[in-house]
């Protein structure tokens, strides 16, 4: 294993030339942008940002419930609530990955290792399925105060530790207001000032559940 190590090169961060959006990758993989409402493809896979309990993802508009109400109180009562920094599968075509990055029972709800947890176990599920494509929210910067500078840090970290072979494009859905030449800044940082992990040597390893 330790020569597995040794051999594989560390990939090399290049700017992806797009008339469409602007990005970069990691190895093979290409990373684009694009604004939430307009993906630039159709993904394999789309990565949501969730809580232990579900509710982020969770649709907004009011339905009849399906079950007796007695039914769904103790289903309530009897909720086990996800582990932070998990990642859980569900559906097809495309596959929603749902990764768990906020406990909302806290404060701040999110952390950095929750995160990178997440990314590394949605990366997994990815190369497990052999997907080629991935559309990724930038996690922990909507419903927590992560910047997104520092999101495309970790991602592109994760994306270096890992080394995807099935995965060829990831997406970034753009939330509103997000300029598109943040990813160029990765560029200018990798060869600029070298920003230091506050996790150090600790690494978040992703769980998976598949439902």
């Amino acid at each position: 294993m330790e020569k597995v190590k040794k051999i594989a090169a560390r990939p090399k961060l290049r700017l992806v030339k797009s008339r469409h959006s602007p990005g970069f990758a990691v190895g093979a993989v290409d990373v684009v942008a694009a604004p939430e409402n307009k993906p630039l493809f159709t993904p394999d896979a789309v990565a949501y940002e969730e809580d232990t309990f579900l509710v982020l993802s969770a649709p907004l508009e009011v339905r009849e419930p399906q079950k007796p109400l007695s039914r769904l109180a103790t289903e309530v009562r009897e909720m086990e609530p996800e582990i932070p920094g998990t990642v859980l599968a569900k559906g097809k075509s495309p596959v929603r990955l749902l990764a768990v990055v906020h406990d909302l029972n806290q404060e701040p709800s999110w952390q950095e290792e929750w995160i990178t947890s997440a990314l590394e176990g949605i990366f997994r599920e990815v190369e497990r399925r052999k997907l080629s494509s991935l559309a990724l929210p930038f996690l922990g910067t909507r419903h927590g105060s992560l910047e997104k500078e520092r999101f495309l840090w970790l991602l592109r970290s994760v994306l270096e530790r890992i080394v995807p072979r099935s995965l060829k494009r990831v997406c970034l859905m753009l939330p509103p207001g997000t300029d598109p030449k943040m990813l160029g800044e990765l560029n200018a940082s990798r060869r600029g000032k070298k920003e230091s992990d506050p996790q150090n040597t600790r690494k978040a390893r992703g769980h998976l559940r598949v439902r």
